[in-house]
């Protein structure tokens, strides 16, 4: 059965402290900028679209959930619950940082069904984060996934690439330090720097390089391959193109693209391919029909690299996780894992 998100955006104008990447403006007298009834609204209008046969779930993203007050928490899971009872939706998700977990926030997200917290940890080197103003370190972050996973929540970890005082070392570590906190899903944001943030004076003075797009995939490539190695389910690479977001002067610089992930796997593909094609000089490749386009690449840029001696023949008899290559099969694993390690013996 298929699985819907009806995301609601909220801000969390309270927040204590001013990451160096995000714009989100303290007004005074408010803590968010969802009302009961706009909670309401957005529930109803997407109950009317989705379909009636789907898991569906209220997801709490744009802010610290439960950085709010505990007041307010329970008012917003009130309104949800009674959609939960009425078997509209199956329970919530939500956003929040680690250092704003507690025994008492998990106890009352519990009893109001939210079921999967996913912690905006991205990085777990210390230096990168005091550089980002996350203002918590590795210690804090492995006490709250522990007890969140204590608790019985489906845990999600976010990852961030290219902040502050990161490289590509560091990036790769804290994805296979993240192993440690046992999540169950992932995503991965390439940074990017935001009109209004300290980034953004950072990067106009020069003190602060934002990554292109093709060393954002190059980063990204082995974390997304370790993780999916571990059977953590990675269910974003890169920031969705929202009207915010996509908005005329809103991204002054970094890795934005509207298909990051399916840069990330062209990238996987191609590195795979390559090692073949400088030995064998041909590419006869046989392909489940719903794979092509990772192996053609966005915009057949595969495809055209090795032309003319690439071939591609469709061959639904091999699973999603298989293809052949000049006679020869291939599992995606077997793919990641050559990918993971290339990339590791580096700091080795």
């Amino acid at each position: 059965m298929k699985h819907y998100n009806i995301p609601v955006f909220i801000s969390h104008f309270g927040c204590p402290n001013a990451c160096v990447f995000c714009n989100q403006k303290k007004i005074n007298g408010r803590e968010t900028d969802v009302s009961l009834d706009d909670l309401k609204n957005i529930i109803d209008s997407y109950l009317k679209t989705l379909p009636k046969n789907s898991i569906k779930q209220v997801a709490f993203f744009g802010g610290t959930f439960t950085g709010i007050s505990m007041n307010l928490q329970k008012e917003y899971l009130e309104v949800v619950k009674k959609y939960i009872d009425n078997n509209d939706v199956e329970g919530v998700r939500i956003s929040t940082r680690p250092e704003c977990i507690d025994d008492e926030i998990l106890t009352q997200l519990k009893k109001y069904g939210v079921k999967t917290i996913e912690l905006g940890i991205q990085s777990l080197d210390d230096k990168v984060l005091k550089a980002t103003g996350r203002n918590y370190t590795y210690d804090i972050v492995k006490k709250s996934c522990d007890l969140i996973k204590s608790y019985g929540f489906e845990l999600g970890v976010q990852l961030m690439i290219g902040l502050p005082k990161s490289d590509f070392k560091s990036d790769l570590q804290s994805a296979i330090k993240s192993l440690d906190l046992n999540p169950d899903i992932a995503r991965i944001y390439p940074t990017l720097v935001i009109k209004g943030t300290e980034l953004e004076f950072m990067y106009k003075k020069n003190l602060y390089q934002s990554l292109t797009v093709e060393e954002a995939v190059e980063r990204t490539v082995p974390i997304y391959s370790l993780l999916e190695l571990k059977n953590i389910n990675v269910i974003r690479v890169g920031l969705q193109p929202v009207e915010d977001l996509t908005a005329d002067g809103v991204i002054i610089s970094g890795p934005f693209h509207p298909a990051f992930r399916d840069l990330v796997e062209n990238k996987i593909y191609f590195n795979f391919l390559s090692k073949f094609y400088d030995k064998e000089k041909k590419l006869n490749i046989e392909v489940n029909e719903r794979n092509v386009s990772k192996i053609v690449g966005q915009k057949a840029i595969n495809k055209k690299t090795f032309y003319p001696n690439f071939k591609i023949l469709i061959n639904n008899n091999l699973s999603l996780d298989e293809l052949m290559v000049n006679s020869k099969k291939y599992t995606r694993k077997e793919i990641l894992e050559g990918e993971f390690n290339e990339k590791i013996s580096d700091f080795i």
